[in-house]
């Protein structure tokens, strides 16, 4: 049976392909930090010398929301770096047959022509508030590609655009958006307060949620090779809508404190790629997905990342 290993297995997508497994007739092992320190060399080497994985999906990254990517960007740059330079020479020495490493949209360029494709990940610098994450992130890409082209690998990269679900980390400074006001809402609640969003509520996001990313990989498998793949949906929500749907899983009033930064306006992406190699994609909806994070977080809220 073909082993799959999946790096940054404690995270949200990796929780969501222990979720999904049994959908599919694969072998997982799932690694955390735990069991490899993927910042250093030779334990990686050790781990995939041991482990033999035909196949890797490499999740583990140093991630964080608007503001833990405008503060914190020498860790951003410089732990993801690491992380990825490990991981992808580990692969070529071990001689994996696969590997899947995950980029996200918000390091395509700033200043761009929407929707973005799969082929304009280079075509200007990212927005300034991640551009250390987004640069980290793009010679990951720049890497598998140069050894696909010099030793004829099979590496590819997915794209998602912002995911979102259970076991996520709702940590407020550090979350992304979505498990950051789910958080932010619960503590409004539970102080009977006003549920602060920063910013206008203006910018606009596309969200996947995490077991339709996971299984939206695992569908394309067989069918990636050496090829860049945005996973996502087609519709768009305003950080007001999003705002407005957690508030109403918790019955408390919004106030937008526009005096906080926006961040990127906007990063639509294009999924017709997707769409053409897998049939009836079908997408849990928003508010649905949306529930399902905020039951997570209610039911989990003295134990999850938070």
């Amino acid at each position: 049976m073909t082993k799959i290993l999946i790096t940054g297995s404690s995270g949200l997508v990796g929780s969501a392909f222990k979720k999904i497994m049994h959908e599919f007739n694969y072998e997982f092992i799932f690694a955390t930090s735990k069991e490899c320190n993927l910042e250093n060399l030779e334990e990686t080497m050790a781990y995939f010398n041991k482990i033999k994985p035909d196949i890797v999906i490499h999740l583990a990254a140093c991630v964080g929301g608007l503001y833990k990517n405008m503060n914190c960007k020498v860790d951003m740059l410089e732990k993801n770096v690491i992380m990825n330079f490990n991981v992808i020479k580990c692969c070529y020495e071990s001689k994996v047959d696969k590997l899947l490493c995950m980029l996200s949209t918000c390091i395509f360029p700033d200043k761009t022509i929407y929707p973005i494709n799969e082929n304009m990940l280079h075509d200007g610098p990212p927005h300034s508030s991640n551009d250390a994450y987004a640069y980290a992130k793009r010679l990951m890409e720049v890497q598998c590609r140069s050894y696909n082209e010099q030793y004829n690998t099979n590496y590819s990269c997915i794209i998602p655009t912002n995911i979102y679900g259970p076991h996520d980390n709702f940590s407020i400074l550090d979350g992304h958006v979505i498990p950051a006001l789910i958080h932010k809402c619960y503590l409004a609640k539970q102080n009977n307060s006003p549920f602060e969003v920063y910013g206008t509520g203006t910018p606009l996001r596309q969200f996947i949620y995490s077991e339709d990313l996971a299984r939206c990989i695992l569908l394309c498998l067989d069918k990636l090779n050496q090829e860049n793949l945005i996973i996502s949906t087609k519709d768009e929500y305003s950080i007001r809508e999003v705002a407005q749907m957690i508030a109403k899983e918790f019955d408390c009033d919004i106030v937008f404190n526009s005096q906080y930064s926006d961040g990127q306006f906007k990063k639509t992406a294009d999924n017709t790629k997707l769409l053409s190699l897998i049939d009836n994609v079908n997408f849990i909806n928003i508010s649905d997905g949306i529930h399902s994070a905020v039951e997570f977080f209610k039911n989990n809220y003295h134990t999850c990342r938070k």
